[in-house]
């Protein structure tokens, strides 16, 4: 994909659903007793292998457009897969369904692509098997054998990792499981789990610690189908703030947004070093926060800039997905801008800070890279030729910088964007202003 140099954003852009919330709508559904109708469900590529992934499975799944209909089977009411379950690139997938299988009746073998088996599952593995799950995997990755017919029994499980999806996969274990089962978060993180849980009404306990947070259900209970709106991904509208936050003369507006507050750090954090963003007709949507946001850039040769720009400790967690864009965004801020951490992004689709760090220097930012993170200076980028590792969030967030840097940029392997976002470069050329040559 070629990329030339932009002036300005200006327009109204109507984003994917949410892709963390459509994988978990997917699942649940498919374990809730009767129908559920779920819409604006997200195009991504990910979201569609959680599909495939239910309906070897035995679920019933009606596909039209973004608009799915799923005929639950019961949490205990699936079948055995034909074969082995391919999650593809998606680690939301094969972490949380592995904690729906742990507890069935029959055996399973979770697979996935080259850079999915490269990435940790010992972190799900020891808390089930500490439940009482049979589960074999060569060095704890892919693939993943689970044997089924294992008596589940509730635990109280510590986090040591801050991920959500390992929260998950333990609670959606607990549902099969003898008493309660609860998690205790250092820091809390995204909730759309407990939110959609209490949705299909499963009473939910959580209870806020110091430090972190404690949430428990109990293994009598049962998921009850209930239709789904989803809203749109604040993960994808973060390139689009960024990049009409920075460039002159823009104005973007964004609908139905959702801005849980597990999630919208990043409204938070671009707010705080000075970018404009409305956020308006706040409403609750099936238990998520829902909004339309409208970015504007500053008036004149202001910058954004910060007092102080660093961002390390618990926010972290809630921006983990949004860091490769704020890495560009550091390009663009007079003080530069250093992420610490965050070595979790190493376990990504590619190590994040190493495709974040190459692809800066290649455009002639100045960065640092540190075990944890990164600290970008503020730059003149240049076009140049970018890998994206085939990590969709890189060639995104790479995207958005051809648009700062001075001559074309060319991004490889750029179809790896479809894991979240298909037509993301469609979607950005449509509102992208620019009179200036390559």
């Amino acid at each position: 994909m070629k990329l030339k140099p932009a002036d300005s954003i200006r327009g109204k852009v109507e984003l994917p659903g949410d892709k963390s919330i459509s994988h978990r709508a997917a699942m649940f559904a498919a374990i809730a007793d009767g129908e559920t109708r779920i819409e604006n469900f997200s195009r991504a590529v990910d979201c569609h292998t959680t599909l495939d992934a239910v309906e070897s499975l035995g679920v019933c799944v009606q596909r039209n457009g973004t608009t799915i209909i799923i005929n639950g089977k019961g949490k205990t009411g699936l079948t055995a897969p034909k074969g082995p379950i391919d999650c593809g690139n998606s680690g939301t997938t094969i972490r949380i369904l592995s904690g729906i299988l742990a507890g069935q009746s029959f055996d399973s073998i979770l697979t996935g692509d080259e850079s999915l088996a490269k990435r940790p599952m010992k972190r799900i593995i020891e808390p089930l098997r500490k439940m009482g799950a049979k589960i074999e995997a060569i060095n704890d990755r892919v693939p993943i054998h689970i044997f089924g017919g294992q008596p589940l029994v509730g635990v109280e499980h510590e986090m040591q990792i801050a991920s959500a999806q390992v929260k998950s996969c333990i609670l959606l274990a607990g549902l099969n499981a003898a008493g309660n089962t609860t998690v205790i978060e250092p820091v809390a993180t995204r909730d759309h789990t407990e939110r959609m849980l209490s949705w299909f009404g499963i009473d939910v306990v959580e209870e806020d610690i110091d430090p972190g947070k404690l949430i428990s259900i109990d293994g009598s209970a049962g998921l009850t189908a209930r239709d789904l709106s989803i809203p749109a991904d604040i993960s994808s509208a973060a390139f689009f703030l960024v990049a009409a936050a920075c460039l002159p003369n823009s104005e973007l507006t964004m609908p139905n947004v959702g801005i849980n507050p597990t999630r919208h750090a990043i409204l938070e954090v671009l707010q705080q070093l000075g970018a404009i963003i409305a956020v308006e007709n706040h409403r609750i949507v099936c238990n998520e926060s829902v909004a339309d946001l409208t970015v504007r850039s500053k008036k004149g040769s202001d910058r954004l800039d910060g007092s102080s720009n660093t961002l390390s400790g618990d926010i972290i967690a809630n921006l983990i997905d949004e860091i490769p864009i704020l890495a560009i965004l550091g390009t663009q801020l007079e003080s530069g801008l250093e992420i610490r951490d965050a070595a979790e992004l190493r376990f990504k689709e590619s190590d994040r800070i190493t495709s974040i760090v190459e692809n800066l220097r290649r455009m002639g930012a100045e960065v640092v890279e540190f075990p944890d993170g990164f600290r970008v200076e503020c730059s003149k980028l240049k076009g140049a030729v970018i890998d994206s590792f085939g990590d969709h969030r890189i060639a995104m967030a790479f995207a958005v910088a051809a648009l700062f840097a001075d001559g074309e940029t060319k991004i490889n392997d750029a179809e790896c964007v479809d894991i979240s976002f298909p037509g993301f470069f469609e979607t950005l050329a449509s509102v992208v202003k620019s009179e200036r040559p390559a």
